[in-house]
């Protein structure tokens, strides 16, 4: 399994940086909600779960994590640390974050409104329904 980073446009000069991002330019899908992880304490580790039909790519605008992503038959992990990149995070793929730096300021750019029958939220469920999945 490969991460699929998304670079991100910077522009700036001398006083500063700015990145903007936009649907289906930036992101693979319309823009629903945006959200951000920030104030996570030392060893902490968040996430643990999957979406049936929610895709989302996050960015460490500030400071660094780790992202952990599962498809059920490999893990890959992804250090966050850049503000110009952003992790595609697709569906069915369980994930968590750890290795939270004090300042970091995850943000989220999902493709749905929050719906909590999406989550997947244990782990033997998930690797059920794969395997109820038809491979294409």
């Amino acid at each position: 399994m490969k991460p699929k980073i998304i670079p991100l446009r910077m522009m700036g000069d001398d006083r500063g940086s700015l990145v903007a991002v936009e649907t289906h330019q930036d992101l693979p899908f319309e823009l629903q909600r945006v959200y951000y992880i920030f104030g996570t304490k030392e060893g902490v580790e968040r996430g643990f779960h999957a979406h049936k039909n929610l895709q989302q790519v996050a960015v460490a605008v500030r400071g660094s994590c780790t992202m952990v992503l599962d498809n059920g038959v490999e893990k890959v992990e992804v250090q966050l640390n850049n503000p110009t990149q952003g992790l595609y995070i697709g569906t069915m793929l369980w994930h968590f974050m750890k290795n939270f730096t004090e300042d970091c300021v995850l943000l989220v750019f999902a493709d749905q409104h929050y719906i909590e029958s999406d989550y997947i939220r244990n782990y033997s469920d998930f690797l059920e329904l794969l395997s109820d999945t038809p491979k294409q």
